[in-house]
């Protein structure tokens, strides 16, 4: 089996690769061979079978070209401008979170092999005034540039499956936290910096009201999530390609508690709490109830607890003294 992971330079893909080498099996064959692919050269990882490190701009198909080919069985589709980058630059958004999935997705029809494509979507695809609780089956209504991209990219998956060009599936991600390294262009950046930061005994601010609440998940669960992902069967997703991934739901204070239960005190007082005006229209959007059943009833799960999301940051990613 070979398997390509588009976005394999990022945290995500990097903690992904990392798994699949320590499993050296998915969908019940062995991984012969894994390409790892970015708008920037990806670290080497070690791994038993052949690894390959390509650069690859999806929004260019003959970057695509370069580094999808016939012998891939299953593609990752994690490669993505994120929320807030997306909403100050259009036309990066539309080029790598529409026309990127496109390329990679015709480029699949053109080599006529189906294969199994994960592709990665967001929670950002509801919002509006669809009546909430959110399901699966809630009409999306996305209130940002890069939620409307996403959703697309849904649409696009769910086709080229109902064609038999490829074997989709998409994933609506929680924000995924306690996220390690540096803060991104995600609007959500700060919903790991308000534990990373004081953890690692610095400062960060928080720019909601304390009973903000969100869908979470750990960075360990979510790479759990993408390989059983790729092992459903076809006949067991059905007609609707695209689910939220399972999360559960806290408030920034719930959090900071359960942060202060795992790591004392002193990491909360941290924590500064001043409005971000260049944030603030798209979070107000993300006040949301969101309930991922069907991704429970497939098999993928939730950290039990936003303690055990802490305890992973410190046992994964925390800078070792």
């Amino acid at each position: 089996m070979k398997v390509l992971i588009l976005g394999g330079g990022g945290f995500l893909g990097r903690k992904l690769a990392l798994s699949l080498a320590d499993r050296q099996e998915l969908r019940g064959s062995k991984i012969d061979q894994m390409v790892l692919a970015d708008i920037v050269d990806p670290k080497p990882i070690d791994a038993p079978f052949e690894m390959e490190y390509q650069r690859c701009d999806i929004s260019d198909p003959a970057s695509v070209a370069t580094c999808v080919d016939a012998e891939i069985d299953v593609i990752y589709l994690l490669a993505a401008v994120v929320s807030a980058h997306a909403e100050q630059d259009l036309d990066s958004g539309i080029q790598a979170n529409i026309m990127g999935v496109l390329n990679v997705l015709e480029r699949c029809r053109e080599l006529e092999t189906c294969p199994v494509v994960v592709f990665t979507s967001s929670i950002a695809v509801f919002g509006g005034d669809t009546p909430q609780p959110f399901n699966d089956y809630s009409l999306p209504n996305p209130q940002t540039s890069y939620g409307a991209q996403k959703m697309i990219g849904e649409y696009l998956i769910t086709d080229y499956s109902r064609r038999g060009l490829i074997d989709g599936r998409g994933f609506r991600l929680p924000t995924i936290t306690v996220r390690p390294g540096k803060p991104n262009r995600a609007a959500s950046s700060f919903m790991s910096g308000i534990f990373r930061e004081p953890l690692n005994g610095e400062t960060a601010n928080c720019p909601v009201e304390p009973d903000f609440k969100q869908l979470y998940l750990s960075p360990r669960k979510c790479v759990e999530n993408l390989v059983k992902g790729a092992e459903l069967d076809a006949v067991d997703l059905g007609q609707n390609r695209c689910l939220t991934m399972p999360g559960k739901t806290w408030t920034i204070a719930e959090m900071i508690e359960a942060m202060t239960q795992v790591a004392g005190p002193a990491a909360a007082t941290r924590i500064t709490w001043n409005k971000q005006p260049e944030i603030d229209g798209i979070l107000k959007g993300w006040h949301m109830d969101i309930h991922p059943e069907r991704g429970l009833a497939l098999g993928l799960e939730a950290d039990e607890s936003f303690e055990d999301n802490i305890r992973i940051y410190l046992e994964d990613d925390a800078p070792k003294s």
